[in-house]
C-alpha cells in the first residue's frame, strides 16, 4: 500500500448501523473498495459503498443506496481485470443487479423467478462464478437452487444494458437452501454446492442435473449453513452447522468421511474464508465463549 508516511496497520470504519453483510471489490482499477449492508429490523435496509482515501489513510463513505429488507449477501463481481461493468450484486427478497458510477449506483436489473405470484421465497445467499462473470447461482427457503445468466444488451446513450434470465432451476435440498458456491473443479464453470437444513452437502454439475451427489450428511441432521471451497485445492471445502462450535473439512474424493473437524471454538461459528494463497490454511471466526466483557468474537487461523 502505497501511503505517504508510516503505514497504518489498522484500518477502521463505523458504519451508521449493524453491519450484516460485507464484501471486497477485486478489481484493480478500485482499491481497496468495499460494500456494506446493513441489518436493520423493517423493510429499509441500505447499502454503503466505502473506499480507502490513501491520502488520509481512512476509510470514507463513498456512496450509499437504500435496499429493501436487509442483505442476505452482498458481491462485487469477480472482475480482477476491470473488463467487466463495475457491479454490485444483492440477495435479499430478490436477486438485484447495481451498476457502480462515480457518483450514483443504480439498479440494473432484479431477477425474479416467480412473476406469476406477489409473494417470493427470500433468498439465502448466492454465489458469483469467476470463470463466467455470466453467471450468478441463488439458494433458497423454497428448496431450490437457481442459476442466473447475465446478458449485455443494446447500448443506451454510451452504457451496455445489462439483464438477466434463469438458465436453470433445480430442488437441490429437502429442505430450505442456505448457502451455494461455484468450485474450481473441472474448469471452475459447471460445478457447484449447496447446504441446507436437512444437514447435507450436495454437489451439482450444470452439465449433468439429472442427478447430483451426497458430499456430507451431519450426523445430528443439524442444518449447515455456509460452505466454503478451498481455493487453490478444489478437492476440498468447508461447512458448519447452525450454532456449531466447529469446522467441518471434506474432501470431495471421499465423500461422507470428514478429513479434520476443527473443534477450538467455544462459541457458535459464523465464518469461513480459505486463504487465496494456500491450498492448507483456513480462517474460521465465531462469538466469544469466554466471559470477558468487551470481547466480540474470536479469530482462528489454521494450518492442515
Amino acid at each position: 500500500m502505497s501511503l505517504h508516511g508510516k503505514r497504518k496497520e489498522i484500518y477502521k470504519y463505523e458504519a451508521p448501523w449493524t453491519v450484516y453483510a460485507m464484501n471486497w471489490s477485486v478489481r484493480p482499477d478500485k482499491r481497496f473498495r468495499l460494500a456494506l449492508g446493513s441489518f436493520v429490523e423493517e423493510y429499509n435496509n441500505k447499502v454503503q459503498l466505502v473506499g480507502l482515501d490513501e491520502e488520509s489513510s481512512e476509510f470514507i463513505c463513498r456512496n450509499t443506496f437504500d435496499h429493501p429488507y436487509p442483505t442476505t449477501k452482498l458481491m462485487w463481481i469477480p472482475d480482477t481485470k476491470g473488463v467487466y461493468p463495475d457491479l454490485l450484486a444483492t440477495s435479499g427478497d430478490y436477486l438485484r443487479v447495481w451498476r457502480v458510477g462515480e457518483t450514483e449506483t443504480r439498479l440494473e436489473c432484479l431477477l425474479n423467478n416467480n412473476k406469476n405470484s406477489d409473494f417470493c421465497a427470500p433468498l439465502t445467499s448466492f454465489d458469483w462464478n469467476e470463470v463466467d462473470p455470466y453467471l450468478l447461482g441463488t439458494s433458497s427457503i423454497d428448496t431450490t437452487c437457481t442459476i442466473w445468466g447475465l446478458e449485455t444488451g443494446q447500448v443506451l446513450g454510451r452504457v451496455n444494458l445489462v439483464s438477466g434470465h434463469v438458465k436453470t432451476q433445480l430442488i437441490a435440498h429437502d429442505k430450505e437452501v442456505y448457502d451455494i458456491a461455484f468450485s474450481r473443479a473441472g474448469g471452475g464453470r459447471d460445478m457447484f454446492a449447496s447446504v441446507g437444513a436437512d444437514g447435507s452437502v450436495r454437489m451439482f454439475d450444470l452439465r449433468h442435473l439429472e442427478h447430483s451427489t451426497i458430499i456430507y450428511e451431519d450426523p445430528q441432521h443439524h442444518p449447515l449453513l455456509r460452505l466454503c471451497w478451498n481455493k487453490q485445492d478444489p478437492n476440498y471445502l468447508a461447512t458448519m452447522a447452525m450454532d456449531g462450535m466447529e469446522v467441518v473439512i471434506l474432501d470431495v474424493r471421499v465423500p461422507c468421511t470428514p478429513v479434520a473437524r476443527l473443534n477450538n471454538h467455544r462459541a457458535c461459528v459464523n465464518g469461513i474464508a480459505w486463504a487465496p494463497h494456500s491450498s492448507c490454511h483456513i480462517c474460521t471466526a465465531g462469538n466469544y465463549g469466554g466471559g470477558w466483557e468487551g470481547r466480540e468474537g474470536e479469530v482462528f487461523l489454521w494450518s492442515l
